[in-house]
């Protein structure tokens, strides 16, 4: 006969139900997929536990398996996974992890993408066209995710496509602690924030607020018909002798960076300073972003970059410690929205 279990009973005065009290404890476990290990191992590291031994193979027809080498039965499971390219692979390779994991009996299932897949096709800009965002998340929940985490989304609405909690974090006390410790007292006095386009607006002019600056925009035109083709109008606010600090989610080709760059230098800016928090960097990038318009690029390491996609210029800040503690706050019911003063 097995062990007898703790009753409770009916206490209505309480508010406290008749039922059993099982002896289990709730435990967290770090999981890690194949596209930024370093960045699972260092958030690990920072929870103070380690990552669970995970079987990984790719079949010679381009088939992913996935097997865990150890029970998660119960557990609080947190897949960390980013979506730098190949991109696909990765989305596939998540949704096996998740399904092996509902199979493995993990309690509740949460999908740490520091940068989320397909982020920019959120809505439909002509007819006939996909919502490819809508779609990941739909994608996500079926395999099992009851939870998504992710940074600096493209677009806020973003969460409404989930059909659970979204734990949307942002990157700005990761970056505005680097300038606040790099930035001169010179620096600062002549430094404006720059949004490269209207629809970063918003961020940049929070970026305005903590940084006590003034804020410029950047009007700048897309042909919807050809991808990374930027044509940049005319700049709104004074740049002329400014540091400026230009601000974005993330930096894809670079296109929009380069021509708002080169547009401030050829406006009288005396120093042009990039940060974005998603390093996608997909070629030729890296190049355009050695421009002489362009004194320093800083991002995180939401995505990993090869050596060959780094130069001189380039500053990586790391995420990991903020993961984990969006982690730990979620694992212990405690709240996200505290760690960025009521705003996620």
């Amino acid at each position: 006969m097995g062990r007898k279990k703790k009753t409770v009973d009916l206490d209505r005065e309480n508010d406290i139900a008749p039922g059993l009290v099982a002896k289990t404890k709730k435990r967290l476990v770090v999981v890690s997929g194949r596209s930024h290990p370093d960045l699972a191992s260092d958030v690990a590291d920072a929870l103070g536990t380690q990552l669970v031994p995970t079987e990984y193979r790719t079949f010679a027809s381009g088939e992913i398996l996935t097997r865990f080498e150890v029970s998660i039965r119960g557990c609080d499971f947190f897949l960390i996974q980013s979506f730098g390219p190949p991109v696909n692979e990765w989305l596939m390779e998540t949704l096996i992890m998740l399904d092996a994991a509902k199979r493995a009996s993990a309690k509740r299932i949460t999908v740490v993408a520091p940068y989320y897949p397909y982020s920019r096709q959120d809505k439909k800009g002509r007819g006939r066209e996909p919502i490819s965002a809508r779609l990941v998340a739909d994608l996500l929940r079926t395999a099992g995710a009851d939870r998504v985490m992710s940074v600096d989304l493209h677009a806020a609405q973003i969460q409404g496509f989930f059909d659970g909690p979204v734990d949307h974090l942002f990157a700005k006390p990761v970056l505005l602690d680097y300038f606040e410790r790099t930035l001169t007292a010179e620096d600062r006095r002549k430094l404006t924030v720059v949004s490269p386009d209207t629809g970063r607006v918003r961020v940049a002019d929070t970026w305005s607020d903590s940084l006590g600056a003034p804020l410029a925009i950047i009007h700048k035109r897309r042909d919807p018909n050809v991808a990374n083709q930027v044509t940049v109008n005319e700049i709104v606010g004074q740049v002329e002798g400014r540091v400026c600090l230009l601000v974005d989610d993330m930096i894809d080709t670079g296109g929009t960076i380069a021509k708002a760059a080169e547009a401030l230098k050829a406006n009288g800016a005396e120093r042009v300073i990039v940060a974005a928090t998603h390093p996608i960097f997909s070629d030729p990038a890296a190049e355009r972003l050695q421009s002489a318009a362009i004194d320093e690029v800083v991002v995180t390491d939401t995505i990993p970059l090869p050596e060959e996609k780094r130069f001189a210029s380039l500053t990586i800040l790391p995420i990991a410690p903020l993961l984990a503690r969006a982690i730990h706050e979620v694992f212990e019911d405690g709240s996200v929205t505290s760690m960025f003063d009521g705003a996620a």
